[in-house]
């Protein structure tokens, strides 16, 4: 036999040792609760950080913002936290953890309930917690009492010789049952959100209410954002339309809100073919729930309107949301973008030439600082806007994509985009063009943006997260307990009675509890002098 040959068993062996030992590391209950609290830790980016499947230009603005520590977070994955590699890591191995630590304490438990109580230690004075007595009556009369006595105690009854009789009692079996149920729900907890994001997905979408067509679900191109679970590949979405005929919002004179709603339409199901819609009056932490989808009230703003007369005489109007950027006062920044009426400009290149753009700010209530306009009040009470009016190529057919909320600034720097007025517009007033476009400010009305969630798996989070508490109260409360009673007869009508308590987990209260224990199992039966009595508090 050559030298590999001889030492081949030593590696196997080596290697056989390492994983059984890593896998004894990985499936302990300390590596658990260290890798829940790496979880709790990791999740932190994800609320310090915007993340893309929630915003993705927030994740713009801010790699915008942090030019040199944005690429490095990103290439981290801190904007896509929950997706993570790094993330799932831990989200895996904590699984593993709990199947593996928790299989063998369960086996173990239902082991330990098929078990009878353990025999009489040889010497009760030894225990915690000791009683002796000598009592008037016969040994049997007397077991059988206390046998009866010990309701709710997992009991047996055990001759020791021809007259010595020892009753072993435990309760408390629940306490580890309760802590068995709360890591398995922890575990069902775990396994019902990773089903949500597997098979999920989550939409949101801008509505202007003012009783529109609204949208409907019918592919994820109908939402503003869309973000779908690794399963998801956007054909099989629930059939929702849905329209929104106004918005209402309460505050207190300080501009904080008070409460918001809308009153919508919709349709699913039946209704889809019937054309049939429903109203629903959709508030905050009251979403309308439709099959496995909910659809909340997340947020809302104001939608400016204006009106483009050009020279020849032809109009256009637009209504679109702009950003809140102050969220007490709603102040709001956004543009709008109109193209010229077929027929006002024949000519393609000089059609494109005399688009017009308007930027700038929307107050709900007007309040001018100088000739800066600001808002006082987040409600509809004095609308006004401060704007540039640009006149050219907006960039429209450019099919390059462009910010919502601001115009291409490569446009205005190469003069496809030049200001043709700058000017302050309350409701209802116009401006007029050097070329006789005029622009006028029809006021406004609010949007509201609504999110559609579909989890399959809510249910279960719920189920799994009420049997934790349930767990971790039976654990808290239910106290393990074990006790001895041995019996043998005494002098003629006299029976020696001597009782062992020994607290299988926490001992906080046990003094107490067994001194009542001990009146109760002897209740009744007169005393003799005692021969020992201790109970160690």
């Amino acid at each position: 036999m050559t030298d590999a040959e001889t030492r081949r068993p030593g590696v196997f062996s080596r290697v056989v040792a390492l994983v059984r030992n890593t896998w004894r590391t990985l499936t302990s209950m300390g590596t658990a609760l260290v890798l829940l609290f790496l979880l709790a830790l990791a999740a932190i980016p994800g609320a310090l950080l915007p993340q893309r499947s929630l915003n993705e230009s927030k994740v713009d603005e801010y790699l915008a913002a942090h030019p040199t520590l944005g690429p490095w977070l990103d290439r981290l994955q801190a904007f896509d936290v929950f997706s993570s590699f790094w993330f799932t890591a831990i989200y895996v191995l904590l699984f593993i953890s709990l199947v593996g630590c928790l299989t063998p304490r369960m086996i173990e438990h239902f082991r330990s309930l098929r078990a009878v109580p353990v025999p009489a230690p040889r010497n009760l004075g030894r225990l915690p917690k000791h009683h002796a007595e000598q009592v008037a009556g016969d040994a049997d009369e007397v077991a059988e009492k206390v046998t009866q006595r010990l309701k709710g105690w997992r009991k047996v009854t055990r001759k020791q010789g021809a007259e010595v009789t020892e009753i072993s009692a435990e309760k408390g079996y629940l306490r580890e049952f309760g802590n068995i149920v709360f890591h398995f729900s922890l575990l069902g907890l775990l396994a019902a959100v990773a089903a949500g994001k597997l098979f999920g997905y989550e939409g949101n979408v801008i509505v202007i209410a003012d009783g529109g067509p609204g949208f409907c679900t019918a592919s994820p191109a109908a939402f503003d954002s869309f973000r779908a679970g690794n399963t998801v590949d956007g054909t099989s979405l629930t059939p929702i339309c849905l329209r929104v005929n106004n918005f209402d919002a309460h505050y207190l004179p300080t501009g904080q809100a008070l409460s918001f709603a809308a009153d919508i339409d919709y349709q699913s199901g039946e209704d889809l073919a019937a054309e049939t819609w429903r109203s629903y009056r959709l508030e905050v932490n009251h979403p309308l729930r439709i099959g496995g989808d909910r659809v909340y009230l997340q947020g809302h703003g104001y939608a400016p309107s204006f009106t483009v007369t050009f020279p020849d005489g032809q109009q256009r109007s637009q209504t679109i949301q702009w950003r809140p950027d102050e969220a007490t006062t709603l102040l709001s920044s956004g543009v709008v973008r109109i193209d010229p009426p077929a027929g006002t400009y024949p000519d393609a290149d000089e059609r494109r030439k005399h688009q017009i753009a308007i930027q700038g700010l929307f107050a709900p209530t007007k309040e001018l600082e100088g000739t800066l306009l600001s808002s006082s009040f987040p409600a509809l009470n004095d609308p006004a806007v401060a704007i540039d009016i640009y006149r050219g190529d907006t960039g429209l057919d450019t099919g390059r994509p462009q910010s919502l909320f601001s115009l291409d600034p490569r446009l205005i720097d190469r003069k496809q985009l030049t200001k043709a007025a700058r000017v302050n517009l309350v409701q209802g007033e116009e401006t007029r063009l050097d070329d006789g476009t005029k622009v006028r400010f029809d006021g406004a009305v609010p949007f509201v943006n609504l999110q559609v969630s579909h989890d399959p798996a809510q249910v279960w989070v719920l189920v799994f997260a009420m049997s934790m508490m349930a767990g971790l109260l039976v654990s808290l409360v239910v106290r393990r307990r074990r006790i001895w009673v041995r019996i043998q007869p005494a002098t003629a009508g006299t029976v020696n009675v001597e009782l062992g308590g020994l607290a299988r987990t926490d001992n906080s209260g046990w003094g107490d509890e067994f001194e009542k224990l001990t009146a109760r199992l002897l209740e009744g039966y007169d005393q003799a002098p005692a021969v020992e009595e201790k109970a160690e508090q």
